[in-house]
């Protein structure tokens, strides 16, 4: 290796060692400060450049940096806030992309609520709710007995008494995706937000029959798992429930909600929102469980408030059955093809 040679010492121009001829007033008056020397003109006792060892270092650090890494590769970069419309326009692409290679023209929303699952699975909640009660009041009086105890019986029971519409959802998406998915256009495509619950039986019920069906799962604190009944090359997950909402509505030919809680009843005005206001393609909203609806929300009193027109109650539709809901879509789709 060649031997680094010492650099010259620079020496300072005689007008640069002279001293300054303004008075210090003169000085605090432009504003001027004593300046400390840059890095640059303290020269390094060797020529840096001919140093083998230091090049390679150097020429190993460049190629590690996070700076040489290709922008999409840079993670670091993408979680940056001042990044999120990058992100944001990826969740807008990525499905989208997957969509259109699958060849999917329209698809049919199933909402429901998480809690709502198979009967097997919601008997053992019964009998384990049944169980701690019961422990509880071997233990003590009744009055030591707490009283979160007895509510979580009831509930769980009355969550088993909702297990009909699991198997309703179930059957309903074997309807939909059963007719739709025989040609290499896919009409009809059964999307949920791929969780579990009355989500997991809609999906489930397209992969009975051998069919495709999507998931948009979210990215919350308490993680989320996509239930296994999902196509896997249409199950994503999404950090913004903005562009989730996006690729729920962009190609829906019809909603249909479950009975479910605060999830469900945001999607459910949102859509009423959106097609009230005709920001979204005309699309048959169908409200699955009348007497469950009806106890949940009082559409009628809102109309008769004033608050909403009677046309708005015209906006959504309920079914009992699987195939009443079926129907009633199929009914909407030729009145629409007629009119077209």
């Amino acid at each position: 290796m060649a031997k680094a040679t010492k650099s010259t010492k620079i020496p300072t121009p005689p007008e640069a060692a002279a001293p300054s001829t303004k008075t210090k007033a003169e000085e605090a008056a432009a504003g001027t400060r004593s300046v400390r020397p840059k890095a640059c003109s303290i020269l390094p006792d060797t020529t840096l450049g001919d140093d083998v060892a230091l090049v390679a270092e150097n020429m190993e650090a460049i190629l590690s940096s996070p700076s040489y890494s290709l922008a999409q590769d840079d993670r670091h970069l993408l979680d940056k806030s001042e990044m999120r419309g990058v992100r944001m326009l990826l969740e807008l692409g990525k499905p989208e992309l997957a969509f259109q290679a699958d060849s999917i023209t329209s698809t049919v929303i199933v909402f429901g609520g998480t809690q709502i699952v198979e009967r097997g699975a919601a008997e053992r909640r019964v009998s384990e709710a049944r169980r701690a009660l019961a422990v509880a009041k071997a233990a003590g009086p009744a009055s030591s007995v707490p009283p979160h105890l007895a509510r979580e019986l009831k509930r769980a029971e009355q969550l088993l008494s909702y297990c009909c519409y699991y198997d309703a959802a179930r059957e309903f998406a074997r309807l939909v995706s059963i007719d739709n998915q025989c040609d290499d256009q896919r009409d009809y495509v059964i999307i949920t937000g791929g969780g579990p619950g009355i989500m997991e039986a809609a999906n489930r019920g397209a992969f009975d029959v051998g069919c495709k069906s999507i998931g948009l799962n979210i990215k919350l604190p308490s993680e989320q798992q996509p239930n296994p009944f999902i196509t896997p090359e249409l199950c994503f997950q999404f950090k913004y429930f903005a562009l989730r909402k996006f690729h729920f509505i962009l190609r829906a030919a019809a909603v249909v909600l479950f009975p479910g809680g605060f999830g469900t009843l945001d999607e459910m005005f949102e859509t009423l929102t959106l097609r009230q206001t005709h920001r979204m393609q005309p699309v048959p909203i169908i409200l699955f469980g009348r007497d469950y609806w009806s106890k949940v929300i009082n559409f009628q009193f809102l109309a008769d408030s004033g608050v909403i027109s009677d046309d708005h109650l015209k906006l959504f539709t309920y079914a009992e059955t699987p195939q009443e809901a079926w129907e009633q879509i199929v009914v909407f789709r030729d009145s629409l093809q007629k009119q077209g």
